[in-house]
């Protein structure tokens, strides 16, 4: 058998790259409209609106993709909602911005009241981590639109995420130097991303059952996958207010490692240590036969969330987090790099949003 790939799965993203190119030539010439001028070019972790008096409203959007589909495997809904909200507010933190707000989307096959309540509670929860409110939302009834795979169960689930940061106090990794130090923040899994790769090699080659206790776990398969996304919202915002030089951060997602070379400094990264690989990726690395490469390119392999500090200021950084509950670990520093590369210890060299073997 083949191994598996995310491709293979049909989430083509060097073909989702180039369909956005159409969708963005429309979609940013609409920044001429509104008093309100964006103050950074689509393509970062959040965008940020100069409001004025050096005011400026951070924005994030995003949803919880196919992670849904395990939930209703399980029929199990209360922790989707804090996958929502930990998609959004952590790309919100990306900017320096300390999020506010929320809004969430549902979409539903049908109106059921159990399962809106579960959903509920995890919104609840998020918002509790994260320290934000949500004082508005929209549901839609679209039967002929979704269809999950429980009957009667199918839903999407999406947030838009609003926050504040002073438009002097934008973090874009705008003035990374060389040595300076990359702190990396453990996942609590899979996270929200690469659920499709998952499901295929987990429940269609390996034919394993959702509800299936598996001992690397602890707990059945789908428990596993179904796993929150941390929210790094108290930890980050205690580092930000803390006086450390933090440079740059980046929501380590879909494309991994690769997320830090999204700044504005033409820098690359030496990392030399990675924390130890969460059960998870191992078995499905495992059972699907995946490439390192692929593992790294799709997802954060043990690290959720990446901040770069000026060397001087990381002994403080690391006892800031630790403080807040953290368990920071020095991954690396950036060094001068034409080139815009991720080093790893394990061989693997990342470009764009690619790894490859180096050599």
């Amino acid at each position: 058998m083949s191994e598996a790939s995310y491709s293979g799965t049909g989430v083509n993203t060097i073909k989702e790259e180039a369909a956005l190119a159409g969708l963005l030539r429309w979609v940013g010439q609409t920044v001429a409209f509104g008093r309100c001028k964006p103050v950074l070019d689509f393509g970062y972790f959040a965008t940020v609106l100069d409001l004025g008096n050096n005011l400026g409203l951070a924005l994030s959007t995003d949803g919880v993709g196919t992670k849904l589909l395990v939930a209703e495997m399980l029929d199990k809904y209360d922790t989707v909602g804090i996958d929502c909200i930990a998609m959004n507010v952590n790309d919100l933190l990306c900017v320096g911005a300390e999020p506010l707000a929320m809004l969430d989307y549902i979409a539903v096959q049908e109106a059921d009241p159990a399962m809106l309540e579960a959903i509920g509670k995890g919104l609840y929860e998020g918002a509790r981590q994260a320290n934000i409110s949500i004082p508005g939302g929209e549901i839609a009834q679209v039967r002929e639109l979704i269809k999950g795979v429980r009957e009667g169960r199918g839903f999407d689930l999406a947030g838009a995420c609003v926050g504040m940061v002073p438009v002097d106090k934008i973090i874009v990794g705008q003035d990374i130097r060389p040595g300076d130090v990359v702190i990396g923040l453990p996942s609590s899994g899979i996270h929200s991303n690469g659920l499709t790769l998952a499901r295929e090699v987990f429940f269609n080659r390996a034919n394993l059952r959702p509800e299936q206790h598996m001992p690397e776990f602890g707990r059945s398969l789908g428990e596993e996958l179904l796993e929150p996304t941390r929210i790094y919202v108290r930890e980050v915002l205690e580092v930000l207010r803390s006086g450390v030089q933090v440079k740059a951060m980046a929501h380590i997602t879909s494309d991994g490692l690769t997320n830090l070379l999204r700044v504005q400094s033409a820098v690359g990264y030496v990392l030399d240590t990675l924390p130890e690989l969460p059960p998870v990726f191992r078995l499905l690395q495992r059972l699907g036969g995946v490439s390192d490469e692929e593992m790294f390119q799709v997802y954060n392999m043990g690290v959720g969330f990446c901040l770069v500090v000026a060397a001087a200021d990381a002994d403080r950084a690391l006892e800031t987090l630790r403080r807040q509950g953290a368990a920071p670990l020095v991954l690396g520093r950036a060094a001068a790099d034409p080139d815009r590369t991720v080093r790893l210890p394990n061989g693997l060299v990342g470009q764009g949003n690619d790894f490859r073997r180096s050599g």
